[in-house]
């Protein structure tokens, strides 16, 4: 053993066990499966281990050492297209898909966190080696809020007002509130929607959320997290049960039909309210050159 024994163990340590935090099974129940969270465990020890080595080659003034971060970056991208196959792969046999905007999110999130296992096993080594194990535990705990920060983005409850209304019909028309949803002539279909679906309404709260959820990602993303969380009462081969989400060109505003096995609104305004809103659907049209200059002009 020499002087950076002890710093290299504390730093991979941290790092296996900052992964182990974000590594946890929520509704989405991704990963579960026991192969998936050994794959996952063992490639944060290997990002602990990177950040962790870095230090005492930077110390040691080995800095061709410090070239394997690189090589580690590529095969962290290779994380990405591993969640994303598996994910695809998946989809394909889903009541209501997940769809691939949410599945690229999950993706990048899974890449990420291996970068954020890399930079909190370097700082925790390079504070036990410059100061003691003590400052490099305070240093640990700051970074486990910043990644449980990064964990926790915007969910729709923080852009939208979520209100209940009970779908009806027009004729074969089938509406959410006055937004059309989809055309059902079949008797026996009306009367299982009529027993079975709910129906809500996301009002955005500005006029950037109005292109946000627009997204059919996110929409998709709003199917297939309450279709899991309370059920859905169809079956491969019924095209008139699937759950649609359509949207009032008038005003932004987006009517969310859903046929659960679970009929509880509160819960189904708080499962709503709870997906996450996804990044690559957010949209900020206000801070564009034009809209910006339209306001100057005002």
């Amino acid at each position: 053993m020499n002087e950076y024994t002890y710093p290299i163990l504390f730093g991979v340590i941290i790092g296996v066990a900052i992964r182990l935090v974000m590594l946890r099974a929520d509704y989405r129940q991704y990963p579960t499966y026991l192969h998936g969270k050994v794959i996952h465990i063992s490639l944060g020890f290997i990002a602990a281990s990177l950040g962790t080595i870095a230090v005492p080659a930077i110390m040691e003034l080995e800095f061709t050492a410090v070239t394997f971060l690189t090589i580690a970056a590529s095969q962290f991208r290779e994380v990405r297209n591993m969640e994303r196959n598996t994910l695809t792969e998946l989809d394909a046999y889903e009541l209501v898909p997940r769809g691939n905007t949410y599945i690229e999110g999950i993706a990048i999130a899974f890449e990420a966190r291996n970068y954020l296992v890399i930079f909190t096993s370097l700082l925790a080594t390079l504070s036990f080696l410059v100061w003691n194990i003590w400052v490099g535990l305070a240093v640990s705990f700051v970074c486990f809020f910043i990644v449980r920060k990064f964990m926790s983005g915007k969910t729709l409850k923080d852009i939208v007002k979520i209100e209940y209304v009970q779908p009806h019909f027009e004729g074969a028309g089938l509406y959410v509130d006055n937004i059309y949803i989809m055309n059902i002539g079949l008797p026996q279909r009306q009367e299982e929607i009529g027993e079975y679906g709910m129906g809500f309404v996301l009002t955005p709260k500005n006029f950037n959320v109005r292109s946000t959820i627009a997204n059919l990602g996110q929409r998709q993303a709003i199917l297939h997290d309450i279709s899991i969380s309370m059920g859905v009462f169809r079956d491969s081969g019924t095209p008139a049960l699937v759950p649609l989400i359509k949207r009032d060109l008038d005003d932004g505003r987006i009517g969310v039909f859903v046929l659960p096995q679970e009929r509880d609104k509160e819960k189904a305004i708080k499962i709503i309210g709870a997906v996450p809103v996804l990044e690559n659907a957010i949209r900020m049209p206000s801070e564009s050159k034009a809209n910006k200059d339209k306001e100057d002009l005002k």
